[in-house]
């Protein structure tokens, strides 16, 4: 393995339990952003339809992922150096670590954002202050920041803590919406006035954790076998995330809104949803800007060392993006999102596991760029892009992940790679 991507690995003394790594992905999805999904999606789907969107897209995403954190486990690197073995060193820090960066402080921008326009009309609600969204955009972004700036340990405890606390509050929420006021009859016999097809639902919850399937390596790395991989992916990714989105739904369903704190007000649930709204983005803000942190790192040729600097870079610039209105971009955003991201996952799982037959033994870092990596990674992309805004075929992220996986393991054979 090359020098360069050694100042990535953990050592096996850092190896962590399934379960702490399972909490991390249901800190994850349990997140406001999935919330507004699932209203997003109850627009155009019977709650029916919602749960089948949910139970697909988020099978995608497992299945790629645990792919994913598999070969992050068996070499104990991150995403980005995973990377330099299907795109080169050169083509995984300057291509793939930029895309990635991009991504996690995007998503942070998004989450501070979201966090802080609730939290100042809940706040406003409940004791008529007013304060600006921009102001509470920045604080809370700046707590988040602070957190992830300790790494992993952190987000393992932060997890433990607020996990059991937001299931209580949603829960409670549920409760709230569903078995008062007739909300179950009114779920069960509703249906939107503008259907959508079902495709376009899947595209939009494969959206919602996009990112999160490709960057599992970031923490999968810290497993301690594949079997852990893949329960930690199962238990903690698919049942929290068919669980948040369909309260999200069902919600919106109930009280008319997509807004998850007007929905929470509507429900007369400001107090709770409080907590709820500030837990549920910091779990998931951290993973981003930890992330981030070590996207950036690679970008800017550093090892882990200089982590803190690069996450606190990655959640500054998230920050300040979500005190200016990045929410405003956020279906763009989510739109890009589908269509960059997963294209990354084919080509790094086509290397390991297909031409690679899964042997971390074989496992090389390559010097310069891999034209076979770099021109199946920007064909998938443009597929999934094309697929999702001009020609409506399948599902988006899926297109995208094949053509690049295909596209890699045949020009693999008309260029092979010199030792």
């Amino acid at each position: 393995m090359g020098d360069k991507t050694s100042g990535f690995k953990i050592k096996e003394s850092e190896r962590q339990s399934w379960v702490s790594l399972a909490a991390v992905w249901i800190g994850s999805m349990i997140c406001v952003p999935c919330l507004m999904v699932g209203g997003f999606l109850s627009a155009g789907f019977s709650i029916g339809s919602v749960l089948l969107s949910i139970l697909i897209g988020y099978g995608i995403v497992c299945f790629y992922m645990c792919f994913m954190g598999m070969q992050s486990c068996d070499i104990g690197l991150p995403t980005v150096s995973m990377a330099s073995n299907a795109l080169g060193e050169t083509g995984a820090r300057y291509v793939i670590s930029f895309l990635l960066s991009v991504a996690c402080i995007g998503w942070f921008g998004v989450q501070a954002a979201v966090c802080g326009s609730s939290f100042s009309r809940m706040i406003a609600g409940m004791t008529g202050i007013a304060i600006p969204e921009a102001v509470s955009a920045i604080f809370w972004g700046a707590l988040m920041l602070l957190t992830a700036m300790y790494g992993y340990k952190a987000l393992k405890y932060l997890n433990y803590i607020a996990v059991p606390l937001l299931i209580l509050v949603l829960g409670y929420a549920v409760y709230a919406a569903v078995f008062n006021n007739d909300g179950w009859a009114v779920i069960r016999s509703y249906q939107p006035t503008e259907p959508l097809p079902l495709v376009a639902g899947v595209s939009m919850v494969v959206a919602t954790f996009a990112l999160g399937g490709v960057i599992s390596g970031d923490y999968s790395r810290y497993a301690k076998n594949r079997g852990d991989v893949v329960k930690s992916t199962l238990l903690g990714v698919l049942p929290s995330g068919l669980v948040v989105l369909l309260i999200g739904a069902a919600c919106s369903i109930v009280t008319g809104e997509a807004d998850i704190s007007n929905v929470l007000i509507a429900l007369n649930l400001p107090a709770f949803g409080l907590i709820a709204l500030i837990l549920a983005t910091w779990t998931t803000n951290v993973t981003n800007a930890y992330s981030g942190g070590i996207a950036v790192a690679n970008l800017l040729g550093l090892d882990e060392s200089k982590f803190k600097i690069t996450t606190f870079i990655t959640g500054l610039i998230g920050t300040i993006l979500g005190a200016v209105g990045i929410m405003g971009r956020f279906q763009t955003f989510l739109s890009i999102l589908t269509s960059f991201i997963p294209p990354v996952a084919g080509v790094i799982i086509a290397q390991y596991w297909i031409l690679g037959k899964g042997k971390r033994e074989d496992f090389k870092s390559y010097p310069g760029i891999r034209m076979a990596g770099m021109v199946s990674f920007t064909a998938g992309a443009a597929a999934a892009y094309v697929t999702d805004n001009f020609i409506t075929f399948f599902v988006a992220p899926v297109n995208g992940i094949i053509v690049s996986m295909t596209l890699y393991i045949i020009l693999s054979k008309l260029m092979p790679e010199k030792n």
